[in-house]
């Protein structure tokens, strides 16, 4: 078989891909870009991909057999296409759990513990002039006794609850499909999470009972100086909305996703007054070393797997 990895570049520079060449020719690229897909993948049997889109003019113009991707949505795959082909898809879910959970903790604590600020104060040499032992710029808070909600309870946002409920925190859920029956957490509308919650961790799904739901009339319920996190998708929260709560409601906010990336040049956070409030991470939540590992090697699992049924 042989074997094109269309973005590799997209799993870092510190994993090893060297478990692929056993399936037969293996070519890698860091990137690719849309006019040049069917041309690498004229000869392929196997295509790896993580965001190269594979349309349906790319699956009419080449041979694939098996399409497996890095990840676990797979909405840059055309499936019907890919399905009136006889093409195997395979994508990977469950490896960036752990990752994902604890982004979302660095994220809180640097939101209530200004980590980066005491650090930079001492780096810079700030301390070391002080006549007194302690310095408090800036407001440290507990999570503990705080009422923690989270949108979107799947596998994900059930591992957030257990890890907030471990800290002290009361826990809350607003299921977006409105399917979730958690008893273990208590279940709400989210009109109730978003006015009495502390702190909102986002885990949900882009669907179009997700787009755009934290927007102007839903970031108004939420208390004066709460915390705002999104490791769903991007286009669940309405950027510029946002923006303007942040320098108006005081909301502290820690981001992992985005609705364009990588981030516009135009973006609207850069004009947010109240910069220290917002930290954003080029959507690095799932990407710990392990959970990349992993990843690599359920891939490989799905082409042994693939190859096994087709000898």
């Amino acid at each position: 078989m042989n074997t094109v990895f269309l973005d590799a570049d997209t799993l870092g520079f510190d994993v090893d891909l060297s478990i692929f060449e056993k399936f037969g020719s293996f070519k890698v690229y860091a990137k690719t870009d849309s006019k040049d897909t069917i041309k690498r993948l004229e000869n392929a049997d196997i295509a790896i991909t993580n965001k190269v889109l594979i349309t349906k003019e790319v699956i009419n113009n080449t041979n694939l057999k098996l399409i497996c991707v890095t990840a676990t949505g797979v909405n840059n795959i055309d499936l019907e296409a890919a399905k009136n082909a006889g093409i195997v898809v395979k994508n990977v879910a469950g490896y960036s759990t752990n990752s994902v959970v604890e982004h979302t903790f660095a994220l809180l604590f640097e939101l209530t513990k200004n980590i980066g600020y005491y650090t930079n104060y001492v780096s810079n040499g700030e301390w070391a002039k002080s006549e007194i032992f302690t310095h408090l710029g800036r407001e440290i808070s507990e999570i503990h006794g705080k009422k923690f909600g989270i949108i979107g309870l799947g596998t994900i946002g059930e591992k957030v609850a257990q890890t907030a409920k471990i800290f002290g925190c009361e826990v809350c859920y607003y299921s977006t499909s409105g399917k979730n029956t958690n008893t273990t957490y208590k279940s709400v509308s989210l009109d109730e999470l978003l006015i009495t919650s502390d702190i909102i961790s986002i885990h949900a799904p882009l669907n179009d009972n997700t787009k755009n739901l934290i927007n102007a009339s839903n970031l108004s319920k939420m208390k004066n100086g709460a915390i705002l996190m999104n490791l769903g998708r991007g286009g669940i929260v309405n950027e510029s909305d946002l923006a303007k709560f942040i320098d108006e409601k005081n909301l502290k906010v820690g981001l992992d996703v985005l609705e364009v990336e990588p981030m516009l040049k135009d973006s609207p956070f850069f004009n947010i007054e109240k910069k220290e409030n917002l930290i954003i991470t080029p959507h690095t939540a799932w990407a710990s070393i392990e959970a990349r590992t992993l990843l690599i090697k359920k891939v490989a699992q799905n082409i042994k797997n693939f190859l096994d049924k087709n000898p």
